[in-house]
C-alpha cells in the first residue's frame, strides 16, 4: 500500500453515519500510520448505524467549526443518509469541503456523502458514484454519475456502499498518499 504515514486525516461524520464506512477506512488509515481525527457538528459521541439498525458509538474528537482545513492533508466523508443529510446543511462543513476542493486535496467519499459535495457546490463536471438513491441528485448538480464500486476522478475517490469497501480502502490510501505528497510540496 501507498505511504500515508504521518498524514493528518479528517473524517467528518454525524449521528446516523454508516458504521463500516467510517470505522473500516479509519482502521486502515491508522494501521498505515496516519493520524485520523473524527470531526462532527460538535465534539462527543456519534451514533453509528449499520444500515437501519443502531451500531456502536464513535467519539468525535472535535467540532468542524473549531478546526481549519489547513490542519489536515486528506478528507474522509463516510455515508449514511442521516449523517450526510445533517452535514450537508452545515456552513462550516460546506466551507471545509470547498477549501479541500479549491486546494485540490484528496477526498474519499462513499454512499450518501456526495450529498455534502453537492451542497458545497463542487460536483459540477466531476465523475463520481454513491448510493444508488442519490443518482438524480448528482446528475442535477452537474456531476457525471457512474454505477460501479469505485470511481476515481483526479483527487476524489468515491464508492457506493459498504460492500465496495474492499475496493474503496486501497484506492483511498493510494489517492491520499499521491495527492498529499503533491499538495505538501506545491
Amino acid at each position: 500500500m501507498s505511504n500515508v504515514k504521518e498524514l493528518r486525516i479528517a473524517a467528518i461524520a454525524a449521528d446516523g453515519v454508516e458504521e463500516p464506512e467510517l470505522t473500516e477506512p479509519m482502521k486502515a488509515l491508522k494501521d498505515a500510520g496516519a493520524k485520523v481525527d473524527v470531526l462532527s457538528l460538535k465534539a462527543g459521541p456519534i451514533q453509528c448505524f449499520q444500515h437501519q439498525e443502531k451500531g456502536s458509538r464513535v467519539t468525535a474528537d472535535k467540532a468542524v467549526k473549531d478546526v481549519r482545513p489547513d490542519d489536515y492533508d486528506a478528507l474522509l466523508l463516510p455515508g449514511g443518509a442521516l449523517s450526510a443529510d445533517a452535514l450537508r446543511v452545515d456552513p462550516h462543513v460546506k466551507r471545509f469541503v470547498q477549501s479541500f476542493d479549491k486546494e485540490k486535496k484528496p477526498m474519499a467519499i462513499i454512499c450518501h456523502a456526495p450529498w455534502i459535495l453537492i451542497s458545497a457546490g463542487v460536483v459540477k463536471d466531476r465523475t463520481l458514484t454513491g448510493y444508488h438513491t442519490i443518482e438524480d441528485d448528482v446528475r442535477n448538480a452537474g456531476g457525471h454519475w457512474v454505477d460501479r464500486e469505485l470511481a476515481c476522478d483526479f483527487n476524489w475517490v468515491t464508492s457506493r456502499q459498504p460492500s465496495d469497501l474492499p475496493a474503496f480502502i486501497p484506492a483511498m490510501i493510494s489517492t491520499f498518499a499521491e495527492f498529499s505528497k503533491k499538495t505538501r510540496h506545491a
